[in-house]
Formats: C-alpha cells, structure tokens, sequence
C-alpha cells in the first residue's frame, strides 16, 4: 500500500480565470527550479510535493509531517467534463477548486459547479481570482498573501472585504458556511475562501498549502492505494488521434498500467476487451506524443489499442489478468447498468455524451422526482423518439426528450417535430432541467385553459334600466357586464338560481360578438323570457354553473380573478338554499 496524489480538479465560470490560474500553478512549478519540477500529462500535471514545498516557503511548516506525494491537476474544460470524473461509489476526484471571479462574483456556472460538487459530495476550495484588478490593489511578491493584504489601503481593504463577504453571503444562501482561509476554524465545517490572481501569482502558495493540508488531514486514508496490482481508470475523453485512431485519455486512480496489458473497456453495450498497443504522454512539440512503458496510480494517459470506437467518456476501466476478464467483464457491466436505465415505466427519456453527464442528469430529475423510462448514452436517434410518442400517448408531458452534452441531426429533429416530440438539449445541465420544467408547466396550462374552454364560467350581469329594445321573441335588453365574460350559449340564471334562459345573441352597437368581458355595456338576446315576467330592468343576473363545472373550478381557482370567485361563491349560496349539499359532493 502507498499514499496516491491528490486528484484536484478546477471548476468555474466562463472567463473567471480557471485556466489562466491552473497555467500560473503550473508556471509556479517550473519557475521553483526543481528537476522535474512539473510533469505534464493528459489533460492533467503532476506536482510534486518537493515542488509545492518550495512554493509555499515558510508557510509549508504549518502542515508538519506529510505523507502525500503531490498533486494531480486535472485541467476539465468544462462540467459536463468533471461529471466523468467519476468511480463506483462517488467522484474520483479528492477535491474541487471553484475559481470565482471576485469582482463579478457568482455565475449561472459557478452555481452549476456548487450543485454538482454538493451532489458529488466532494468537499471543495473557492479561489477568489483576479484580485489584482479591485481598484488601488498592491503587491510585494516577497511577502506572504495575508501580509499584502493587511498592507492594503484603507479604502481598498474595505473594498476587497465587502467583495469577499459578497461570496461568504451568497454561498451561505446556498447553504454552505464559509470564511476566508486564514479565519477558518474548522474545515470540516466551513468553506475556504482563497483569494488569488493568476495574473501576478498572488495566492498559489496558500491554495496549493490549503489543498495539501486539506487532504493530508481529512482525506489520508482515501488516498492509499495499491500502486502495483492491476489498473483501475476512469475515461476522461475519447479522442481520434492522427495514426494512432481511437484513442482514450485517462486516469488510473488505483494500481499499475503497463503496454500489452489486458484492458477491460466500458461501453454503452458490451465491456470490450482488448490489448494496450500504447502508452503516451504529451511530446515536446504540440500535438506530439513520447511513449512510456508503464504508469502507476495517480496519473493520467493516453491509451492505444485496437476496438476503442464504442468508448465513452466517464467509463470505467480495468486491467487484468487474461484469465480474469470474464469476471471483470460482469463486475464493469453491474457499474455501468446500476447508472443506464431502461424500463417500461412512465417517464422521460433522456439521453448524454457520457455515463458522468447521464449520472448527473439521472441524480437531477430524481431529485426533482422527474421519473426516467430510458436514459441512455449517445445523440438522438429515431427510436428515442418513437418512444416518447408512444409514452405521450399515456401522459403528454412525456413527449420529450431530454439532452445533455449531445447533438441532434436534422433528420432526427424532423422526425421529431412530425411526432410532436420536444427535444430539449443544452450543455448546461440546469438548462435542461428548467426547460423541462417550463414545457411542464406550458403543458399544463394549456391543458387547463382547453379544460377551461369547456366550462360555463362565472358571470354577474346587471340588466339596464331604460334600455329594453323589444320585450320578448327574443327579449332584447341592455346589459352591464359586471364580472367576468359571457359567450352566446351561456345559461342564465336569476337571483333565486332558477334558470331562465340562454343568451342567444351579443351585440355591441352594429357588431355581433361571441363573447362579452366584464366591464362592456351592450345588448344580449333572450330567448324565451319576457321583460316583466321573468326579467326586469335592474335585475341581477348570473351564469348558471352547472355542478361539475363548480367543482372543476374549485380545483382551478388559480385561473379565475378574485371576483369571479366571490361569483363562484355567490352562486353556490343561491343554489344551496333549495339544495345545501349543492357542490359539496
């Protein structure tokens, strides 16, 4: 057994700083003089712990003895890339740095970030960037962080302290406690706060510190690991490579990976077994690679061999013994099919470029209990949508698809619009989840409102005096509308809840209307009344709600106005005083 490198993985919003504080780190490294100072790999560097004790200086001595080799910095150009650092059980990675911009604070990706974090349960560090730029910011790069800080005018510490209190406020909202690092008094309990800039250098010494110290205390026995036996991966992306074909970046998290070994590859159908051709890492001229032999937990590395094409990102990946591969086989199969999901249940059917991305997305819709019929890997094809069609047939809001990180062909979104299947697709989980959300509730409006359609809805009329035009066959009268809308067809009743007539006709001056709003004085006909008898001038009038149509109403209040429901009410108190169990059923 061995202690492993931590796994460090950068997450932010769009121009916050991410990369240029990861290139800063690593500039730090090479510029701290040691052989091998830095070790650039896949899609990650390798920071050893000699390095980051010569970066941090005196500042190191506060962590006293430590056992961890150094730092895998994974470089994930985006969430949808960090959801595939995953393993059985959890997030590969150990720990999380958000990079916030300080001066615009948090982003609709610096909350995705959160969400996911919290989700992953992967404990994570915020690096207040770009403090160089707070108006009246100084620097002297002999001196620790804090120092420079305490350095700082008046009015520009006040300014950074009301920025940094900003993030404190708004990652409380979000039900996390946080303090700036230096203040923190338990770190189980609270978040770091690091403020640092990529431009000048500015707090790498205290991140890189807050990182080591953080997984040397909490996370130790999380990073021993077998660094000899058999490999165990993860896919991080999937990639052509000029000569070389399908090829997989990855990273071994347990174990020993050697060239010709047996490797045992996760897929959307079948594991595929096959046979390392070759190890790389990155060569001295871009796009160039330099074989290596063999590479030992943690790292990452690119993979050659034969019959990678049905990869994925996000799945897992073994070596073993040729012997061992059918038990392997099944073991990799029960991980993959305890994240796919494909049933007959009702549902939605969703669909993501990687097993992480559909992991989140299945962990999101859960939580929202959205419930799932199908969640595969892959873009849209024809059969997703033929099985939403046939889904929408027992609910309509079934009648989609959702997408995450995927693209749809134009023959497939035809299809889909012939079908009336929605497609909703984004890059941004959340994105996904809220446009579902909207579809819902458009969907069920409009069900409402076609439901609504069918009702005789609440109306209070108020005959005019002095304009009766004719007094019967058909009765013409002036009107107030005074609540609510009438339509031709609506049944009248009078003040005793006795029904009267139907209005036969609406006109407003020379114009025929079908329906009358409230407020409008006009003209109705009526057929089968007489002025005098069954109506008179300055009568009070009503629909006459029919019982059902009370009761879907009562359910449905929210698209009736407060008037229309004093309506609803009087018209039920007219019609309990010859029938008190009226609407109550």
């Amino acid at each position: 057994m061995a202690t492993r490198k931590i796994i460090c993985a950068f997450l932010g919003h769009v121009d916050h700083g991410k990369t240029s504080l990861q290139d800063r780190i690593r500039k730090s490294a090479v510029v701290s003089g040691e052989a091998g100072a830095i070790t650039q790999r896949i899609a990650a560097s390798i920071i050893p712990i000699e390095t980051i004790k010569k970066i941090c200086g005196p500042l190191f001595k506060a962590l006293g003895e430590t056992t961890i080799p150094g730092i895998l910095l994974i470089d994930t150009p985006g969430h949808a890339s960090f959801t595939n650092l995953r393993k059985r059980g959890g997030s590969l990675a150990d720990i999380a740095v958000v990079v916030v911009d300080i001066n615009e604070g948090f982003k609709p990706q610096t909350l995705e970030a959160l969400e996911i974090l919290k989700t992953n349960k992967v404990p994570f560090i915020i690096a207040a960037n770009k403090i160089d730029l707070i108006s009246g910011w100084t620097y002297n790069e002999e001196k620790s962080s804090i120092e420079n800080i305490n350095a700082l005018s008046q009015n520009t510490s006040a300014n950074f302290d009301k920025k940094m209190y900003e993030l404190v406020g708004k990652l409380h909202e979000l039900g996390f406690q946080s303090e700036r690092f230096d203040r923190v008094s338990n770190y189980t309990q609270e978040i770091a706060l690091v403020p640092t800039s990529a431009e000048t250098g500015q707090g790498i010494p205290e991140l890189l510190l807050v990182i080591t110290g953080l997984a040397q205390k909490f996370l130790e026995a999380k990073l021993e690991i077998e660094t000899e036996g058999y490999a165990k991966g993860t896919i991080l992306e999937v990639k052509e490579e000029k000569g070389l074909g399908t090829t997989l970046d990855v990273i071994v998290y347990s174990g020993q990976l050697k060239v010709n070994d047996t490797i045992v590859v996760g897929t959307a159908n079948e594991p595929v077994v096959t046979k390392i051709r070759a190890l790389l890492e990155p060569g001295e001229k871009p796009d160039s690679f330099q074989q290596v032999k063999e590479v030992s937990a943690a790292t990452s590395v690119k993979i050659s061999a034969p019959n990678l094409s049905e990869a994925f990102a996000g799945m897992p990946i073994r070596s073993c013994h040729a012997a061992e591969t059918q038990s392997v086989i099944e073991d990799i199969r029960q991980e993959v099919e305890s994240v796919m999901i494909e049933t007959d249940q009702e549902g939605v059917i969703i669909k993501a470029d990687a097993l992480g991305s559909l992991e989140a997305l299945i962990s999101l819709l859960k939580e929202k209990n959205i419930p799932i019929a199908s969640a595969n890997i892959g873009n849209v094809t024809k059969k997703d949508i033929a099985k939403a069609e046939s889904l929408a047939e027992v609910d309509k809001k079934y009648a989609v698809v959702l997408g995450f990180n995927i693209k749809t062909l134009p023959e497939v979104e035809e299809y889909a619009k012939s079908k009336n299947i929605r497609i909703i697709a984004n890059d941004v989980i959340y994105s996904v989840l809220d446009n579902y959300v909207k579809f819902s509730e458009e969907l069920k409006k409009k069900e409402e409102e076609d439901s609504l359609a069918g009702l005789i809805k609440p109306c209070k009329i108020a005959v005019l005096r002095g304009y009766v035009f004719r007094q019967s066959n058909p009765a013409i009268l002036g009107v107030s509308i005074e609540v609510g809308s009438i339509k031709t067809g609506t049944p009248i009743m009078n003040k005793e809840g006795k029904r009267i007539t139907f209005v036969k006709e609406i006109k407003e001056g020379t114009e025929n209307l079908t329906v009358a709003e409230q407020g409008k004085e006009l003209a109705v006909s009526l057929d089968g009344v007489t002025v005098g008898r069954q109506v008179n001038e300055g009568d009070t009038l009503y629909s006459d709600i029919p019982e059902n149509d009370f009761k879907k109403f009562k359910e449905i209040k929210e698209h009736l106005s407060p008037q229309e429901i004093q309506v609803l009410k009087e018209v039920a108190e007219i019609k309990r005083k010859s029938n008190p169990l009226w609407g109550l059923g």
